[in-house]
């Protein structure tokens, strides 16, 4: 496992050709933490979004893709909605809608998991979308479990039935907001290839070796910010002398929103649906993911219903 010079933001690709596993592990730093900062979210809702941002970097980083991975939580609890996005270049954003009221409610009921005390019942969502010319790809699962990752293991269990262990942390450092996620998944091996070997006696007890390792990862060590990725994998994967790394991805605190966006959008609706919008003459539109306002005045509001910007 080679040297690397980058720390946080990143996903870092691995693999075990012999044991046939791969896996991703992601480290969140600066990025989550301005993302998270920028809202000022209670804790609780912080570090669930936190974990929900490393999860969909961890679970996009297994796709080959050209769009935006979207991992979104619907429930009844006092975490209304949770949405965590990343663009297949690294982008990554995410929001959270909540009760405030119900959330000092659930912050009485400490001893209950943090998906039936904060989510309560609903589902998880992700969403692969590669532009208006193809299909978007959905996958849906019951927010069955005491938490996300365990959401997550009931649908590779019960949908995609690929054998995968998933590991989630978030924390609030004194520098800040960090998470962490490392992800493995045993490959199919049907036939073989000169990557997987074709299965045999020993392809389960592999598979089993790797997870025990895997499961050995510690919430500290997800979130550690003095722990370099690579030792960390080496740490756990010593024993694989086979074990590799591929070129990391950085990820960064960035939003799609703009103002040209919302002209479009203002733009596409009906005079009367603009006119219920605007206040004192003129209509804002807030992102919801970075906060960002955008003000159009009754004369700006003008030249578009002209056409003319």
């Amino acid at each position: 496992m080679s040297e690397l010079i980058r720390q946080d933001d990143l996903v870092l690709p691995f693999f075990i050709p012999q044991a046939a596993v791969r896996g991703r592990l992601v480290r969140l730093g600066p990025a989550v933490d301005a993302i998270l900062s920028r809202h000022k979210y209670p804790p609780a809702v912080a570090g669930l979004l936190a974990e929900a941002m490393a999860l969909a970097a961890a679970l996009a980083g297994a796709l080959k893709y050209e769009g935006v991975f979207t991992l979104q939580a619907k429930g009844d609890g006092p975490v209304r909605m949770l949405v965590a996005d990343i663009t297949s270049d690294g982008n990554l954003r995410g929001y959270a809608q909540y009760d405030n009221d119900k959330l000092k409610v659930a912050d009485t009921k400490m001893s209950l998991a943090p998906v039936p005390r904060l989510l309560g019942k609903g589902y998880l969502a992700f969403t692969v979308d590669q532009g208006q010319d193809t299909d978007r790809y959905q996958g849906i699962v019951a927010l069955e479990g005491d938490t996300l990752t365990e959401c997550i293991d009931h649908y590779f269990e019960q949908s995609e039935q690929i054998e995968t262990s998933l590991h989630t942390a978030s924390v609030l450092s004194p520098t800040g907001w960090r998470a962490g996620a490392l992800m493995v998944q045993k490959m199919p091996t049907l036939g073989g290839t000169a990557e997987a070997p074709a299965p045999g006696a020993e392809d389960e007890e592999n598979w089993s070796r790797v997870k025990i390792l895997a499961d050995t990862i510690t919430d500290k060590e997800l979130t550690q910010a003095d722990l370099p990725p690579d030792m960390l994998l080496f740490r756990l994967f010593h024993e694989e002398s086979d074990a590799r790394l591929s070129a990391p991805q950085a990820l960064r605190d960035r939003c799609r929103c703009s103002r040209d966006r919302v002209a479009t959008m203002l733009r596409s609706l009906p005079a009367e649906d603009v006119e219920e919008l605007k206040e004192n003459g003129a209509v804002s539109a807030n992102c919801e993911f970075c906060s960002t306002t955008y003000v159009f005045t009754p004369e700006q509001l003008a030249i578009l219903r002209r056409g003319d910007a």
